[in-house]
């Protein structure tokens, strides 16, 4: 008999063998209806893989992040058992599953091509073969034998991905009907539970990420166990196109991008920056409260210094390469990373017990060299600032300061209404199966890993764990967000760090008169000014609150001869700190009216004869129509009643 504990502390006991659909019909046979893969001691696997050992068991849903991935693992192999039906002679390159679904990169024979008009009969044909309910079948098999077995099959790609990146013993492949590929899974047990699958794209992409070698095609695609999820989801995607932060901020003139400055990076207009600069307004305020201290650094470093950090070795091929100085042959980097520079700062001076912890806080603008081909609006970008801080303290204090971070970053959630339920913590542990992945002792990694666990248990917030995430100095805690249409954002994350001093040699006298190391803890609760604000548009649909919004009020003259009294009226609110523009366009004002609701100006006031003669403003509110005449005196104070309402909650 061997022992199986449960998440929930419970332990049953079954016998060797023991698969993991057949815990879940011992649990109830509703469970094990739904439950489509395992986890045995942290390792998503089939349901039918048997448990020999005493072992920790997680029974995942396609609710659960580890189902969907089996899902669509097996989804995209789905796809290629119907690409081998109607393309004889098709060439197969890598197939995973992604965040939202699969793809999978194929290289039809004689230089075909696929085409969003055949999706429709590729659908059709996964439909068929799922509905086959064809078990999915897993073999080992030795190295020579997998190699003549893709030989055979004249796929030559996935030969050569054994015989380059392979080692040399057992290697596992997966079988459904007459399709068989190399594969590590996992998988769900059978094709039938792929009730709808939808091809969502098709792209060009490099055999290996390589633009020296043959283009492939890369599929995407998405499956659902119900037709009604599917649909849900097609329905979710167009409502994400209409809050897409490309197209709103174009509209709300906040940031653009210029082929001359160069791709990825963006350029914050007026409107935008105006926006910027109070979101760090906000967090420098709460930082204050916090202890930070403020500084900046270069955007450059010399390269030794990323070299000291590990950041060269671990970032190097993602960062931009070298500047070489003319005269003294020196070699600086665009800073990829702030922490270097602020271990610098730290080790300035002497520094005593009775300084720490010191937090060193910067809006620091860091450069990586991404792909043309992956970057995306403000999501995805090559130059973006971080709401960068450092902290150096001593290890008794790390809990405490981990702690007083993790409240920082749920105050600026509530600011923009990430309730507790949208916000997920996911603790990002270094994979012990892969450890030249990382740097330092094993000893520091188990107290940093148990300082976060420690941390989220003090808040009781629940916090799942992933292996393999962990930076490459130490382990962290990010904060993922679901946004007002249910997608999931990374946003804050928190860092402990104990390789970094070690690094730079950074010391502090003790009490006792010694030398001692500090612990570092990065944090950043944006995450990156770029992406958090493409995050926060989308979320909002650009209806920002009253006192972030660039603009919040239009005034809007019925005709020309009212401009002068609009322009007195936007004085007045601009001297009384509310930020106001006058629609002086010679247009209708139906027309003024909804060319401003599409800019999502929270106010609007129109003006006239009766309003200029009067002193009045006659108001409308974004989504909720007429709101009345008033004084214009009156509507400045009712303005700053409502952001200082809101503020106070900051």
């Amino acid at each position: 008999m061997i022992k199986i504990s449960f998440p929930d502390g419970s332990v049953r006991e079954y016998e060797a063998g023991v698969t993991g659909l057949q815990i879940a019909e011992s649990i109830s046979q509703r469970l094990a209806q739904d439950v489509i893969a395992c986890g045995v001691n942290g390792e998503t696997t089939e349901l039918n893989r048997p448990i020999n050992e005493d072992a920790s068991v997680k029974l995942y849903k396609f609710d659960d992040e580890e189902g969907k991935h089996a899902f669509w693992h097996t989804s995209a192999h789905l796809l290629a058992e119907a690409l081998q039906e109607l393309y004889p002679g098709i060439q197969f390159g890598f197939g995973p599953a992604i965040e939202n679904g699969f793809f999978y990169d194929v290289l039809l024979p004689n230089g075909e091509m696929i085409k969003e008009g055949d999706f429709k009969k590729i659908e059709d044909k996964m439909i068929e073969l799922a509905r086959k309910d064809e078990a999915v079948v897993r073999k080992e098999v030795a190295k020579a034998e997998c190699i003549e077995l893709f030989k055979s099959a004249g796929q030559s790609y996935k030969v050569e991905h054994i015989e380059q990146d392979l080692e040399d013993g057992t290697i596992t492949t997966y079988t459904q009907g007459a399709f068989t590929d190399l594969c590590r899974g996992p998988h769900i047990t059978h094709t039938g539970i792929i009730k709808a699958v939808k091809l969502m794209s098709v792209a060009g992409a490099f055999w290996r990420g390589d633009a020296t070698k043959d283009q492939m095609q890369r599929l995407y695609g998405i499956s659902y166990p119900k037709q009604k999820m599917l649909t849900e989801y097609l329905l979710m995607l167009e409502e994400a196109k209409k809050r897409d932060h490309r197209k709103i901020g174009k509209e709300m003139e906040l940031f653009m991008f210029s082929e001359r400055v160069g791709k990825g990076l963006p350029i914050w207009l007026p409107k935008g920056t105006d926006l910027r600069l109070r979101l760090q307004d906000m967090l420098r305020k709460i930082q204050k409260q916090y202890g930070y201290q403020e500084v900046i650094t270069p955007n450059i470093g010399g390269k030794n210094l990323y070299q000291t950090s590990g950041h060269w070795d671990h970032y190097g091929k993602d960062s931009f390469q070298p500047i070489q100085t003319p005269e003294e042959g020196e070699e600086y980097l665009l800073k990829p990373m702030n922490c270097p520079h602020h271990c610098e700062v730290f080790a300035n001076r002497p520094r005593s017990y009775k300084e720490l912890p010191f937090r060193c806080a910067e809006f620091g603008t860091v450069y990586r060299y991404e792909q043309s081909g992956e970057l995306h609006g403000l999501t995805r970008v090559r130059c973006f600032t971080q709401d960068d801080a450092h902290i150096f303290c001593r290890p008794d204090q790390v809990k405490d300061e981990f702690i007083k971070v993790m409240d920082i970053i749920q105050r600026v959630f509530y600011t923009f209404q990430f309730s507790d339920e949208n916000v997920e913590l996911q603790i990002s542990l270094r994979d012990p199966n892969n450890k030249t992945k990382y740097i330092g002792s094993d000893e520091d990694w188990a107290v940093a890993e148990q300082a976060i666990i420690d941390a989220c248990a003090e808040k009781g917030m629940k916090a799942r764990t992933e292996l393999g995430e962990a930076a490459f100095y130490g382990p962290k805690l990010d904060f993922m967000v679901k946004d007002a249409i249910g997608r999931r954002w990374q946003l804050g994350t928190i860092q402990v760090d104990y390789q970094l001093p070690q690094r730079f040699e950074l010391e502090y006298v003790g009490e006792d008169g010694q030398k001692h190391r500090p612990v570092m803890i990065h944090r950043a609760p944006f995450g990156s000014m770029e992406r958090f604000v493409a995050v926060l548009i989308e979320h909002t649909a650009g209806k920002f609150p009253l006192w972030l919004t660039p603009d919040q009020v239009a005034i809007l003259p019925i005709s020309e001869k009212y401009v002068a009294y609009a322009e007195k009226v936007r004085d007045y609110l601009f001297a009384h700190n509310v930020r106001s523009i006058v629609d002086d366009r010679n247009e209708k004002i139906g027309r003024k009216i909804r060319d401003n609701e599409i800019k999502h100006i929270p106010y609007m006031v129109i003006v006239g004869e009766k309003e200029e003669q009067e002193g009045l403003v006659s108001v409308r509110k974004q989504g909720g129509g007429d709101q009345g005449s008033m004084k214009f005196e009156e509507f400045a104070e009712k303005i700053n009643e409502e952001v200082r309402q809101m503020t106070e909650k900051c």
